[in-house]
């Protein structure tokens, strides 16, 4: 496999802003942990790993920017891609190397979520056509059954890796942790901490509300306990 022919794109917005787009009590703490994990992941593949986070993205749009960040990694000079996000704490090197294999032999690659979207990528070149990659029904329902009719008219054959989870609000932490002997004990101790912090709070904001039932006028849930 000739490594300078294929890098790996992380698309994986700041700490804060992730924050801002997923309410998740620590939540800035969490994402900050699973970016440096997936570049760490990224670069034990020996391949080059670029990373656009919210403050390099350009466009107006998430398949806007989404899209302009691919097509600036092809124009470096690279004929093949694998572009992934920091939110699958269980995605592993391999995937990655995997990836890269077929991709080399001329294949596209897909890894599903168990939402309907996708956490991994692999395209070539020759078959990313950016204005029709943009119109894809980013971050709506039906958007992995949309990508994959794309890739499959468009590619020669298309390879679908194992479905993950990922990780799109705090309900989705217990799903995470129920496979927890994949993960790295820093991130399990993290989410076994905020759980536990949850749940204390939960129980906290359900006394309270028993004991003042007339506290909270203008609260219809606390925004904590909202996903619970």
């Amino acid at each position: 496999m000739n490594s300078l022919s294929t890098a790996i794109l992380v698309f994986a917005n700041s700490a804060k802003q992730d924050l801002a787009n997923k309410h998740i009590l620590r939540g800035e703490e969490l994402f900050d942990v699973l970016t440096r994990s997936t570049l760490k992941k990224a670069k034990k593949t020996g391949l080059p790993v670029f990373h656009f986070s919210d403050e390099d993205q350009v466009g107006s749009s998430f398949g806007e920017r989404f899209t302009n960040a691919i097509a600036s990694v092809f124009n470096s000079g690279f004929s093949n891609i694998i572009t992934i996000g920091n939110d699958t704490p269980h995605l592993k090197t391999h995937h990655l190397k995997h990836t890269a294999q077929q991709l080399a032999k001329g294949k596209t690659v897909i890894g599903p979520s168990i939402d309907g979207g996708f956490y991994l990528l692999g395209l070539q070149k020759s078959n990313f056509e950016a204005s029709q990659f943009q119109n894809l029904p980013w971050q709506r329902l039906g958007l992995y059954h949309q990508i994959s009719l794309w890739l499959h008219e468009d590619s020669s054959e298309l390879i679908k890796l194992p479905v993950l989870q990922d990780l799109d609000n705090e309900r989705d932490l217990h799903s995470i942790l129920s496979f927890s002997s994949d993960l790295s004990s820093t991130l399990v101790l993290l989410i076994t901490d905020i759980l536990k912090t949850n749940r204390s709070l939960y129980y906290t904001n359900q006394n309270f509300s028993t004991l003042y039932p007339n506290s909270f006028p203008y609260n219809k849930g606390s925004p904590v306990a909202s996903f619970i």
